[in-house]
């Protein structure tokens, strides 16, 4: 018999009373072992998510916009060697560039101011021919008039050429008879028959000459 009574549990008191009777505070419930492993398992997903939210390792430099911001600027106040190569190469294109284009400029305009004073030429072979007949002496209107048309062809860069005396010039003067003499060495123009123009540095027309020729 007193084995049975040593081999019994002994009852288990649980006091649930909400007031605490030594504290006099309000007791909150504890939780049970399953609440107990829930509670748990919420702060270990929020830790992982934590954990998943930071960053993967905390001393790894994160790139912000200050940062390229500033590393660009660095890489403008002192470029590579590459990048002066690159801008000296973009430079000389340009300069290239702005050379051929002024240069067609001036052709074009040559040719648009030639294909205008052209019409001219005949005009101004007259006043030649009455210059050699001594039409344009003095101070006649004629004169006058012959001298402003003159001057207006000369400031659009019209230039005539073709005087007697000088070095016959297959690239320039056309010779439309030849005298052999025994006065000249070198083919020299003895008569202009057709005064020849050039347009700033483009031939406009060849003067037509009559050429001595050394014996």
């Amino acid at each position: 018999m007193s084995d049975e009574n040593q081999n019994h549990d002994e009852p288990v008191i649980r006091d649930k009373r909400r007031i605490d009777p030594e504290t006099g505070q309000v007791r909150q419930p504890a939780p049970d072992a399953g609440e107990a492993t829930d509670a748990a398992g919420a702060t270990d997903a929020a830790a992982d998510a934590a954990a998943a939210s930071a960053p993967a390792d905390a001393d790894e430099d994160v790139l912000t916009v200050d940062d390229i911001l500033n590393a660009a600027q660095a890489e403008v106040q002192e470029p590579t060697d590459e990048h002066l190569a690159d801008l000296k190469r973009v430079t000389a294109e340009y300069a290239n560039y702005r050379k051929r284009t002024e240069a067609n400029r001036e052709i074009e305009r040559e040719r648009a101011v030639g294909a205008a004073v052209a019409v001219l030429l005949p005009v101004l072979d007259d006043l030649d021919r009455a210059e050699k007949h001594g039409d344009l002496e003095g101070d006649a209107p004629f004169a006058t008039i012959a001298a402003k048309l003159r001057g207006a062809v000369e400031k659009l860069g019209l230039t005539p050429f073709g005087e007697v005396g000088e070095p016959f010039d297959p690239q320039r003067h056309e010779a439309i008879f030849q005298q052999p003499s025994d006065e000249v060495e070198v083919d020299t123009v003895a008569d202009v028959v057709e005064t020849g123009y050039t347009l700033g540095g483009t031939l406009l027309r060849a003067a037509k000459v009559v050429v001595k020729t050394p014996l």
